[in-house]
């Protein structure tokens, strides 16, 4: 009998399968009832508590905030993230209380990295701008930048950053990599602290794990004029008012955000053009969330398995 027969498992994630039906396909075949997120949004603290009643026993996660009352407040034994990170769940509640967790962290690699390429050229030849203007009817020439000779510090060398430094270093980019972590070298990668690689750079692109702010708002100070950042990251990395403060006096000539603390995003960047802003959509290609989803069930799936033998079923 399935391990999953009869049990109810919660949908984060609002868009979960939307391209591709498989993953769920698979949790009915093993019998799991399925509830939706009825927001069709990132749920609130509150909304998740209201939706892990009535017998909720797993729950696919986003980027929900999982803290210890969620946990204690459910019947959850498993929480499989879709995504790369768990920065949104108290891990140290989850292990206390017998929920294991699980993640996807090898499914958006690929989609990050190249969204991060194609944000960091669009920056340096300002292509969203002169195509708005054209949209208008305005014949608008702006003259750009080349990415060749750039040097460029990736903040968290882990799969993601690692696999952005492959994209560039063809371009003749030199890479900087700002880790905690130097125990594993990479051909063409100078490895130094953080605060050193800030003062050299072109491009700061920024895909920590966690949330802790790293770009605060003295830490403008440091970087060169007319610096591009990009944060593939959480929006808690950086201090949103220093970065104003630091577009508007082109201490930093562009930047992307693709996250941010508060989703959907409704604030004060969408009055600069030369912010590049996107709705957290990293890891959204058709394949890399195929991939992403089915790893996520097929960990939920065996995150049960394991729950089951540990209790003796």
């Amino acid at each position: 009998m399935s391990v999953l027969k009869g049990a109810k498992i919660l949908l984060g994630p609002s868009t979960f399968a939307a391209k591709d039906p498989a993953p769920l396909d698979h949790l009915r075949e093993e019998g799991a009832e399925i509830i939706d997120n009825p927001y069709k949004r990132r749920l609130t603290k509150e909304e998740l508590m209201g939706l892990l009643t009535q017998g909720v026993t797993g729950l696919i996660a986003g980027l929900e905030p999982i803290d210890r009352e969620v946990m204690e407040q459910s019947n959850l034994k498993v929480i499989s993230r879709c995504g790369a990170g768990t920065s949104n769940v108290d891990l140290q509640a989850a292990k206390e209380l017998g929920i294991k967790v699980c993640y996807t962290p090898y499914g958006p690699t690929t989609a990050v990295a190249e969204l991060t390429v194609a944000a960091l050229l669009d920056l340096l030849r300002s292509l969203s701008i002169m195509n708005h203007a054209l949209h208008r009817g305005e014949w608008t020439k702006i003259t750009g930048h080349q990415l060749e000779g750039k040097t460029v510090a990736i903040v968290g060398f882990g799969r993601i950053g690692r696999k952005l430094a492959t994209l560039l270093i063809p371009f003749g980019v030199t890479v900087l990599a700002a880790d905690v972590d130097t125990s594993d070298p990479m051909e063409g990668v100078e490895f130094c602290p953080l605060e050193d690689a800030l003062r050299r750079v072109d491009v700061v692109s920024l895909h920590v794990s966690g949330n802790e702010e790293i770009i605060r708002k003295k830490t403008f100070d440091q970087l060169k004029d007319g610096v591009i950042l990009l944060n593939a990251a959480r929006g808690e990395v950086i201090n949103e008012e220093g970065l104003i403060e630091a577009l508007e006096k082109g201490k930093v000539r562009g930047v992307w955000m693709d996250t941010f603390v508060d989703e959907p995003y409704s604030g004060p960047l969408r009055q600069y053009p030369q912010a590049l802003l996107t709705p957290h959509v990293g890891s959204y290609t058709v394949e890399g969330r195929k991939k992403m989803e089915m790893d996520t069930v097929i960990n939920l799936i065996e995150a049960f398995k394991e729950s089951c033998d540990h209790v003796g079923y």
